[in-house]
């Protein structure tokens, strides 16, 4: 038998599903592009340094950290994931500034640091902003599942009686 999830295996027919948490959709887009950034990034600071001994020091610190960003995608539902992400959003801005310090070009390394912390500001947003969306949509998930359960006890009631009328 194939591997089964906790979800998958305790799933019944008919069983409806809580909604998705979008907080953990806009941090993971949030993480995905973070991790494009890093990887471009590490690709300038490889080309701009290219002649010099760490270039692929900072080429493969930029590819780990953009690893990183991916792999917390999956753990952003763990208790340690989100605050994992504030982490990451501190090293992602420290690399920016590392590499300006150790590199000698100037303003164009270091201008690499207004996108990150332009991110950083998109993360916020993800968490804080996910966090509201999430709460109004279980609400709304709660009150369609009391709609639906009381529809669904009044149908047998009406049912019921339109069959008596009809027999009569």
């Amino acid at each position: 038998m194939a591997w089964q999830t906790r979800a998958q295996r305790e799933w019944e027919p008919g069983q409806v599903r809580p909604p998705r948490s979008v907080k953990a959709l806009f941090a993971s887009t949030v993480l995905c592009l973070e991790a494009a950034l890093m990887f471009f990034f590490g690709l300038a600071a490889w080309g701009l340094n290219q002649n010099e001994w760490y270039a692929w020091w900072i080429f493969a610190g930029a590819c780990v950290v953009a690893i990183l960003c991916v792999a917390l995608c999956a753990v952003l539902h763990r208790p340690f994931g989100y605050p994992a992400g504030w982490v990451m959003q501190v090293i992602m801005v420290a690399s920016f500034v590392g590499v300006a310090a150790i590199t000698s070009e100037g303003l164009i390394v270091p201008l690499a640091l207004l996108p990150g912390l332009a991110f950083t500001a998109c993360w916020w947003y993800a968490v804080s902003r996910g966090a509201q969306v999430d709460v109004e949509k279980m609400e709304r998930w709660k009150a369609e599942e009391e709609l639906a359960a009381q529809v669904e006890a009044d149908e047998p009631g009406a049912g019921a009686d339109d069959n008596e009328e009809k027999s009569s």
